[in-house]
């Protein structure tokens, strides 16, 4: 058997039909070589089995020499197409049919394209490869319609990865109707991540921007400090303040802080993009 395509036997029907269907739909073409729409079916069928990469299984029996089988299937008529999941038909049709519409069935009983992407985003994370995983999950987060499970594991790679605002973001849209034990869990992951970038320092350089917003030199290590607790959106937006008043500030220090920031977010972050658009439109 190889991943895509198989010839059934009443050898290999068990593990074919029955196993195999348990961890992916089994697309089954009972066909025969007198059969002239068969001829034409196969290579449709052949083709999409080839092009959806071993998403599901087509399976190819022999009418004439495995008729017991095709019996027990309730074969009359060929082609007849049939699609098993966890041993049982769920869908097919019998005679030749467009492709179009072979499509259409298929997709109803395969994973859509963000679960697969799911898969593998959790895949790495299982790896410890988060920032590899994180613009997987993100992609996903949006093709599912932020589905609470992708949510979930969004923002424990994002509080794994210390980008808490964004984590609590993502946290604070999950539904009430999702809020289990793995949501109760996140949140105190949040809140003791959130407490800890609280240092004394940041608070007392943050009463100092209070009583004189225009006291870039605080601001300036203020934002320092955020970055050092990965609060990066804070670090940049208190840069940019500077940088509005002052591109030269501390000898170029703002400017290349704010650069190192972003560059820290990594190549494709949403984030670092936004931030990059904003300092070219303070710039030109």
């Amino acid at each position: 058997m190889n991943e895509f395509i198989v010839d059934v036997t009443a050898e290999n029907a068990q593990q074919v039909l029955i196993d195999e269907s348990m961890k992916r739909p089994v697309l089954v073409d009972f066909w025969a070589d007198w059969c002239e729409p068969c001829k034409q079916l196969m290579p449709v069928l052949e083709k999409l089995a080839n092009e959806y990469q071993g998403q599901f299984l087509l399976a190819k029996v022999n009418a004439d020499t495995e008729q017991m089988l095709a019996g027990q299937l309730g074969v009359r008529s060929l082609p007849t197409v049939m699609v098993l999941k966890e041993g049982q038909p769920v869908d097919g049709f019998a005679g030749a049919q467009p492709e179009k519409q072979i499509r259409e069935m298929l997709d109803k009983y395969l994973p859509k394209a963000w679960e697969l992407q799911f898969q593998q985003a959790q895949k790495l994370v299982g790896e410890g490869k988060l920032d590899e995983a994180l613009p997987v999950l993100r992609q996903v987060y949006t093709d599912s319609a932020e589905r609470a499970d992708v949510a979930k594991q969004l923002a424990a790679v994002l509080l794994e990865l210390n980008r808490v605002p964004e984590a609590e973001e993502v946290l604070g849209k999950i539904l009430l109707a999702d809020q289990d034990a793995d949501y109760q869990q996140l949140m105190s992951q949040l809140e003791l991540k959130q407490q800890a970038a609280e240092s004394p320092e940041i608070k007392a350089l943050e009463q100092a921007l209070a009583s004189n917003p225009e006291d870039w030199e605080s601001g300036y290590k203020l934002a320092v400090q955020y970055s050092q607790s990965h609060r990066h959106e804070e670090a940049l937006e208190l840069l940019l303040d500077i940088l509005r008043s002052d591109m030269n500030f501390a000898d170029g220090a703002a400017k290349q802080a704010y650069l190192d920031v972003v560059k820290s977010l990594g190549a494709g972050d949403p984030l670092a993009a936004k931030y990059q658009r904003k300092l070219m439109t303070l710039l030109y």
